[in-house]
């Protein structure tokens, strides 16, 4: 009885984490299908609508590597916690929202909640698992929860929309936030504190404003094109704000980033690597969920439901890559579910412009299974490479990359889309960059993630 009561304690901080971490991610796509029906009944403007969706990614992404430092200095336990009760707050917040800017400011605080999550997740998963097989195990759930999350946030959304209403989108992050909360503060110890670190606040704007420039402009080319003033504005001040953030980081005292954390081969392959398969696999969702409902005139919850064999592959994948890397080492895990998933995204572009569904059922399962395959890998090599006390910013700067993947893939996809001669040439050829990303991924991973981690 009570060996059974140590090994539910051993997994208590793996549920914590991966509750908070399922939460941050499902607000990312489960809005999308409801953004009609808010727009109609909070009388808002697209402007308005668009900022809904576009402010919570903005905040997010921006904020990451703000809050990995602060948890690095102030402990990821406290920061991950405070975390949580913000986004949890500002969902209360979003369901009740009389009107569309009160909406809107709370997804904006929401979103920065999310960024206080995030890098303190993997950073306690590393804390509260050290043996090696257990650290893998770990990382892989966690993993899987970004591929669960954004694959299901439509099949969820349709279904709240349609039956409760669409306040309810927010109001189910209500119990996971207090459930999360309360795990937490019970379950994972008190993380250590390196308070003698001082935040460069001017390097840390520096980059807030770069990553939210460069995602709002992808986000935005997506819907004006990328030839629009607007979009080619923000890639610009993106790139002025880049320079200063590394201006600054030459003269810092203790940098946001250390020269030794990009240095590292095995930290910023890693994270390249997390911003190709987050760009194929997210591609793939993305466009997938358009050509569902523009040329196959799919429900939004039909169309959560076409994509369920992706989701269902992660978890499998994830779990399997868990229990092998402690024989095989990362770089075959990673190789092999890049190669997988590349295959996968191929064979769709091979389909045809109007395949049926039953022939695109194994490569969404590829892609699936090989992203979540090769991510529990690159998340070890990341967070095994990191400098004693920089595991909070080294995750932030693996989760960066990867929204920055998340964000071109969605503007490439809606360019190709809209552009095409016909919907369904625009999906073969996002099928087609998609795989190809996954190829590079892979090639950077034989050279970039270690044979095998002792």
């Amino acid at each position: 009885m009570c060996a059974e009561s140590a090994g539910r304690r051993s997994w208590a901080p793996l549920l914590a984490v991966c509750a908070g971490y399922f939460m941050v991610i499902l607000d990312v796509t489960v809005i999308n299908v409801a953004v009609p029906v808010i727009g109609r009944e909070l009388s808002a403007s697209l402007t308005g609508i668009q900022w809904t969706t576009d402010g919570y990614t903005l905040v997010f992404a921006g904020f990451l590597l703000t809050g990995g430092a602060l948890g690095d200095r102030l402990g990821n336990r406290l920061v991950f916690c405070l975390g949580v009760g913000v986004f949890t707050a500002s969902s209360a917040a979003c369901a009740l929202a009389p009107n569309a800017p009160f909406l809107v400011v709370a997804r904006l605080v929401e979103g920065l909640g999310a960024a206080l999550i995030v890098p303190g997740s993997l950073a306690l998963l590393q804390q509260a698992y050290p043996a090696p097989a257990a650290r893998a195990r770990a990382f892989g759930l966690w993993g899987s929860m970004a591929g669960i999350a954004a694959s299901a946030g439509p099949l969820l959304g349709g279904l709240l929309v349609s039956t409760v209403g669409w306040r309810w989108v927010f109001l189910v992050n209500l119990p996971v936030g207090a459930a999360c909360l309360a795990l937490t503060l019970r379950h994972v110890a008190r993380s250590p504190r390196h308070p003698a670190r001082v935040m460069d606040w001017p390097a840390q704007c520096a980059v807030v404003a770069a990553v939210a420039l460069l995602t709002g402009a992808l986000n935005e080319a997506g819907r004006r094109g990328w030839s629009d003033p607007a979009v080619l504005a923000g890639i610009g001040l993106a790139v002025l704000a880049a320079a200063a953030f590394a201006v600054r980081e030459r003269l810092a005292r203790i940098p946001v980033l250390p020269p030794d954390l990009l240095r590292s081969r095995a930290i910023s392959g890693g994270a390249v690597i997390g911003l190709l398969f987050n760009f194929a696999f997210y591609g793939m969702v993305f466009t997938a969920s358009l050509g569902f409902q523009q040329q196959r005139g799919y429900s939004a919850l039909a169309t959560g439901l076409a994509l369920f064999p992706a989701v269902a592959m992660t978890t499998f994948a994830s779990v399997l890559s868990g229990r092998l890397t402690r024989r095989t080492g990362d770089r075959p895990l990673v190789v092999a579910g890049m190669l997988t998933a590349a295959l996968g995204l191929a064979g769709w572009a091979a389909a045809g412009a109007d395949p049926a569904y039953a022939l695109l059922v194994a490569p969404m399962m590829a892609a699936g299974f090989g992203t979540s395959f090769a991510l529990t890998g690159a998340t070890t090599t990341v967070m095994s490479a990191a400098p004693p006390g920089y595991s909070g910013t080294a995750s932030a700067l693996f989760n960066t990359t990867r929204q920055l993947g998340s964000a071109t893939a969605v503007a490439l996809g809606g360019s190709l889309l809209a552009t095409a001669a016909d919907p369904g040439t625009g999906l073969r050829i996002s099928m087609a960059v998609g795989a190809l990303a996954y190829l590079v991924a892979a090639g950077l991973a034989w050279l970039c993630v270690p044979p095998k981690h002792e």
